[in-house]
């Protein structure tokens, strides 16, 4: 069954100036302001308010239909958290990855204990519907607790050096965080990052492992994987 993408049904610009803001603003660390004087020197007016708009409405939605393509993902995933601040304040960042570094999922909470450990995994397998082979961790004793009660018979590995797949994959949010300044509420910070994870994640292949012919290939690829999700005929180019 084939990807139904999101209805701009009343918008009155074309798809393509829509996916193109919210591919912007997702990818690079930019403001609404900043996407919009993006726009005006390709001839486009937009105001920095229909970005937030635009970026709040389909945002979420493009990050699911990437996530719908997107391959299984193994059966090693990688389990850590982060501080995050939002409204001045501390909070953690959860975050689960593949092997491969694909996100698999986000939750952000204001503990790091053993209940919030049960609820980031609860969370994992629902969305997931299915328990992974390995499960990497670093020491925090939260996720001894929660890996007995939930999926008791998965190997678990706790130690700091074999969980830099998921410390590495913190790097892009931190950059977003520095840009913005922080997140306002929790709730904003979970609508962010949730679909910032997914739409990020999609343009950043491991272009280490890559020649230069074929990083080209594989970013046309993932390109034309967003004009299908998104209902793009094509890409705007530059002026």
């Amino acid at each position: 069954m084939g990807d139904v993408s999101p209805s701009y049904k009343g918008h009155r610009y074309p798809v393509e100036v829509i996916s193109h803001c919210v591919w912007l603003y997702f990818r690079f660390p930019l403001s609404y302001r900043e996407v919009e004087e993006l726009m005006l020197q390709r001839g486009v007016i937009v105001s920095y308010e229909t970005v937030r708009r635009w970026c709040v409405k389909f945002g979420q939605a493009y990050a699911d239909g990437l996530r719908r393509r997107r391959p299984q993902p193994s059966d090693k995933w990688h389990l850590d958290e982060v501080f995050l601040k939002v409204n001045g304040e501390w909070r953690y960042l959860w975050r689960a990855v593949d092997q491969d570094g694909n996100v698999l999922d986000i939750l952000v909470q204001s503990r790091r204990d053993a209940k919030a450990a049960r609820r980031f995994m609860a969370k994992l397998l629902k969305k997931q519907c299915r328990v992974p082979r390995v499960l990497v961790t670093d020491k925090l004793k939260s996720y001894r607790a929660a890996h007995r009660e939930l999926m008791p018979s998965v190997e678990h590995r706790a130690h700091k050096g074999l969980n830099n797949r998921a410390e590495n994959s913190h790097q892009p949010t931190r950059q977003r965080e520095r840009a913005m300044k922080g997140f306002r509420s929790v709730g904003a910070a979970q609508r962010f990052l949730s679909s910032f994870s997914g739409i990020s994640s999609h343009f950043r292949p491991r272009r280490h492992l890559m020649t230069a012919s074929g990083h080209r290939l594989e970013m046309t690829i993932r390109f034309a994987i967003w004009d299908q999700i998104t209902g793009a005929a094509g890409r705007l180019t530059p002026a």
